[in-house]
């Protein structure tokens, strides 16, 4: 049993009046500030916090404004600026790393601090844009890249000059690669010192057709996916409308919460018990809209030297999708680094591969030669 028409279900705003769009944004180009704040750096000693407003693109092409959040080590003239896509996986603006380096939702804020004990100055940028659009990849790789641009366009920062890298794993990885791949044709002009990225969703038509219809731990944060990916193509993802009513009231609670909230109260329920019919993964508009986000089927490939580590038993994020990806890259003469590790659980994988990820950073900002390993 469903309702007639089910609208996609937006997250609340953000009250405060520097996360607003003004109406001129489109106007700007990608990247433009909008505006600046210094703020309260809270427990994040020894660093002085920044948090910019700037113009980006959403999926369909339009002007959208996102935000960043910038932590520089005090006493570092000139610091490299390392762009930290955060473990975001959610659907609520309170769980963007500009809020929730703050409030105790951001579980890899330790993580995003390390490139700081370096003397690097680090970049959060809310890559899920202002409707929290979890799992619209091309659309994080895009925010990210702005990002880059608006904290090197704002001047009282000081990084204008500073050479940068980006970073990130799982959905932060997926928007790292993306803006790694995007970057040629999207922000040319960016000069990226590295990028690395790791444990990639980077085939969502897969993962989706892997989880199927049975109860499963991770359902939360598919579920989530599915929603974040309707509020970003509203017309052509009508997830909603498949839904039953058990289906809508899940969605109701869950649309303004973050990850662990979502992994809680969806571990082991199904698209089975939440779904009217099993009819939207047959929907060739629902496997375009998948495709366009996975990198497994996108013709770009990155120029700036690149990292990618995978766990070959990843039992979330497919690795023969990654080597897939891989192996393009190298085909096609990427300066990539390719680094698979015989793990299964997708987190350790990620501690096992972030110590050597920090150091290939360290040697790009060093202009060290660039490896390559396919």
């Amino acid at each position: 049993m469903t309702t007639a028409t089910a609208d996609p279900l937006y997250p609340s705003p953000d009250p405060d009046p520097f996360f607003t769009a003004p109406g001129d944004l489109a106007a700007k180009a990608p990247g433009d500030v909008v505006r600046t704040r210094r703020i309260d750096s809270g427990p994040y000693v020894g660093t002085d916090a920044w948090q910019v407003a700037f113009r980006s693109t959403n999926s369909s092409g339009d002007a959208i404004m996102a935000a960043t959040t910038v932590l520089l080590p005090i006493g570092v003239k000139n610091p490299p600026l390392v762009s930290y896509q955060a473990l975001i996986n959610s659907l609520g603006t309170k769980c963007n790393p500009s809020r929730s380096l703050f409030n105790g939702e951001l579980q890899d804020a330790v993580g995003a601090m390390l490139p700081i004990g370096r003397g690097w100055a680090v970049s959060l940028p809310d890559y899920l844009g202002p409707n929290v659009a979890y799992g619209a990849a091309k659309l994080s790789g895009m925010v990210t890249l702005d990002g880059v641009r608006a904290v090197q366009r704002a001047t009282e920062i000081g990084l204008s000059t500073s050479p940068v890298a980006i970073a990130g794993y799982s959905g932060g990885g997926m928007a790292s690669a993306w803006a790694g791949a995007l970057q040629p044709t999207y922000a040319p002009e960016l000069k990226l010192a590295a990028v690395v990225a790791g444990g990639i969703p980077a085939d969502l038509e897969q993962m989706a057709l892997g989880l199927g219809f049975a109860p499963h731990p991770g359902f939360g944060l598919a579920f989530a996916a599915a929603m974040g990916l309707e509020r970003e193509y509203p017309n052509r993802l009508p997830v909603s409308d498949q839904l039953n009513n058990t289906g809508l009231w899940f969605r109701d609670i869950t649309h303004d919460e973050c990850r662990r909230f979502l992994l809680f109260h969806g571990a082991l329920r199904s698209a089975d018990q939440l779904a009217a019919s099993k009819s939207l993964m047959d929907s060739p508009a629902a496997k375009e809209v998948l495709r366009e986000n996975s990198l497994r089927y996108h013709d770009g490939v990155p120029t700036a030297p690149m990292l990618i580590w995978q766990g070959i038993y990843d039992e979330l994020t497919p690795f023969d999708s990654v080597k897939e990806v891989a192996d393009r890259y190298c085909r096609a003469g990427a300066p990539l680094t390719f680094t698979p590790y015989d793990i299964a659980e997708h987190m350790t994988t990620a501690v096992a591969g972030f110590a050597d990820a920090w150091n290939y950073v360290e040697a790009r900002f060093r202009n060290d030669p660039v490896p390559v390993r396919c």
